[in-house]
């Protein structure tokens, strides 16, 4: 952290003001370097209670205040962090062990996904309907009420303010459960920024916690949204709980995303596009790299320069300047390397890497695959990128349209107009035509299809107002309606 003092988290929760939580402390530990960066509240379910009692009533008065008043905090709190970054990169960097740039990437999406919040707080919000009488009919939106939002570890800032800001913005109060692991970048360090912007109290509240709160937030009857950011089992799990509730469930899962090089693209322009789709924050992304395929004339050309810029990417703790940093915990890293492993065994050549130093996982590279193997078929959420070579362009597709995941695919050609008729045939919710499958903005609608996600999009004023808002009818007459009794 870039402070030594004593940060105003320490040990608390955020909920009508740093206080502390009912279910003790959370130990928060930098992976890098296995340091102690502090302590968080641990929010119990009577916490969350009252957090929806004190929410019930902040709402309200949020709600009714003029959207100028959301707006301004939206860009109060992105000018704070403009003007002062490190608030929230050091604490990427060290409690995720993301690297610098990575870091810097998602702080900058924060400030954007809040300048496009508060374009959305002032973003027509109804429109004028016909109708079959003499009257004025108008379709309006309006807030839902409380939002509950659970966001995860990898990209915890970007990934807990894409649905804050603009459910706030909308009139929404927001009670945010981050993932344990990042409770800081993911929820602390947003609470104590909107707090420096004038965010009413009342209106936001950040409980970390674990599952058995996680479980309370998606049943309790008082919220009627939830925004849910994770894998997609944990996705199908929420949605279970939600239905017999008829809540509003907005779920963005996981992803096993394919990077198509056609046979007229530069082998090593597209092993650049590669490497970084699949080695950026140690693949530990929803849009990451996990399925590359490859036409038999360039498949030795490009997994050779794919393995040699997998070789000499440094790999260490982010916090002394390594570009790649380690995986979240011990946990997701022996899940990493029994999949290489297991690929090892069945016959798979590892090209690079397959090796790692307590959490810092080397970039691998996995040739020689079959479409059943897990290290193909299953998202890995690892620095791993395995290759498979095609003869059939039509065979290609298929292999990419068989993964129950749908979130982003990469087509790598010298004739972007033939990738783009190509994306008509494939099944995801985004394709990028030489570019990466990792790529975000906050103007634009994403999400993806199949397991992948359901519900609404996040970005842009038409998916904002779309999720975080209910649509009303009111019609209007001079006078009350003549009926026959």
């Amino acid at each position: 952290m870039a402070s030594t003092a004593t940060p105003v988290w320490d040990g608390k929760i955020f909920s009508d003001g740093w206080t502390a939580g009912g279910d003790g402390t959370i130990d928060v530990i930098a992976p890098g370097s296995g340091r102690s960066l502090g302590t968080v509240g641990s929010a119990s379910v009577a916490d969350l209670d009252a957090a929806v009692t004190s929410a019930a009533a902040a709402q309200k008065a949020w709600a009714a205040a003029p959207y100028a008043a959301r707006a301004a905090v939206m860009l109060k709190a992105a000018q704070l962090l403009e003007a002062d970054t490190a608030r929230l990169t050091d604490v990427i960097v060290a409690e995720s062990g993301s690297g610098g740039g990575k870091a810097a990437f998602e702080a900058g999406l924060v400030i954007s996904e809040l300048q496009e919040a508060a374009a959305v707080a002032a973003h027509p919000y109804g429109e004028l309907l016909r109708s079959v009488k003499d009257r004025t009919s108008i379709a309006r939106r309006v807030p839902l009420g409380i939002v509950g939002v659970i966001s995860p570890f990898n990209f915890p800032a970007i990934l807990s303010m894409r649905s804050v800001a603009p459910a706030l913005a909308l009139g929404n109060a927001v009670i945010l459960k981050p993932d344990p692991r990042t409770s800081i970048a993911g929820g602390m360090a947003l609470a104590a920024l909107f707090e420096e912007a004038g965010l009413p109290a009342g209106v936001l509240h950040v409980l970390p916690g674990g599952a058995e709160l996680g479980a309370a937030l998606v049943t309790h009857p008082q919220i009627p949204c939830i925004s849910f950011t994770g894998s997609t089992a944990a996705g199908r799990k929420i949605a279970e709980s939600a239905a017999p509730l008829l809540k509003r469930v907005h779920l963005e899962l996981g992803g096993n995303n394919a990077m198509l090089v056609l046979e007229d693209a530069d082998p090593a322009a597209a092993a650049t596009v590669g490497a970084w789709g699949s080695f950026l924050h140690q693949g530990q992304i929803c849009m990451t790299t996990g399925r590359h395929l490859v036409p038999r004339s360039l498949a030795e050309a490009y997994v050779a320069a794919l393995a040699e810029k997998a070789s000499h990417i440094p790999v260490g703790d982010p916090e002394q300047g390594a570009p790649l940093g380690p995986l979240i915990d011990e946990r997701q890293r022996d899940r990493v390397h029994g999949i290489v492993e297991a690929a090892r065994e069945s016959g798979a050549r590892i090209a690079a890497g397959g090796e790692y130093d307590g959490l810092f996982y080397r970039p691998t590279v996995i040739t020689d695959l079959s479409p059943e193997s897990s290290a193909w078929a299953d998202e890995i959420f690892g620095p791993v990128a395995p290759v498979i070579v095609y003869d059939d362009l039509d065979e290609a597709i298929e292999m990419i349209n068989a993964s129950e995941y749908g979130l982003s695919v990469s087509i790598i050609t010298a004739n972007p107009y033939r990738g783009y008729e190509l994306a008509g045939r494939i099944e995801s919710g985004a394709i990028h035509i030489n570019d990466a499958t990792v790529d975000d903005e906050a103007v634009i609608p994403f999400g993806g299809v199949k397991a992948s996600g359901v519900g609404g999009r996040f970005g842009g004023p038409a998916a904002s107002l779309d999720t975080f808002t209910e649509t009303q009818w009111i019609t209007m007459q001079s006078e009350p309606e003549p009926y026959p009794f």
